[in-house]
C-alpha cells in the first residue's frame, strides 16, 4: 500500500478581479433568467461588443418574463377563487384539493 500524497497547504488560489466582475455577471445574469448557455453567449459577446445580439437576447427574455408573469397571474387568481370557496365550504373535499386532481 502506498502512502498518500502530501496536499498543497493551499489548494485553490484566490480569484482576481477579473474572475470576481465574471462571476457577478453570472449571478446577476441567472437572477434575470438567462440560461447558462445564454450567459455563455453573452460573456462571448462582451469581447465582441456585439450589442444587437445582446439586445436581441435582453428581448427575447423580457417576452419570456411576460409570458411567465401572465401564467403566475393566472395562477395566483385561480388559486384566490378557490381559497374562498374553500373557505365558504364546510363540508365535503376542499376545492383545492380536487383541483389539484384534475
Amino acid at each position: 500500500m502506498s502512502a498518500a500524497r502530501p496536499r498543497p497547504q493551499q489548494g485553490r488560489c484566490a480569484p482576481g478581479s477579473d474572475d470576481l466582475r465574471r462571476l457577478k455577471f453570472i449571478r446577476q445574469a441567472q437572477a434575470a433568467g438567462f440560461t447558462l448557455g445564454e450567459i455563455k453567449e453573452l460573456l462571448d459577446l462582451d469581447a465582441s461588443e456585439d450589442r444587437g445580439r445582446v439586445r436581441e437576447l435582453a428581448n427575447a427574455r423580457v417576452a419570456a418574463l411576460g409570458t411567465k408573469i401572465a401564467e403566475l397571474e393566472q395562477a395566483r387568481t385561480a388559486l384566490r377563487r378557490l381559497a374562498r370557496e374553500c373557505g365558504s365550504g364546510t363540508a365535503g373535499p376542499c376545492p383545492i384539493l380536487t383541483s389539484f386532481e384534475s
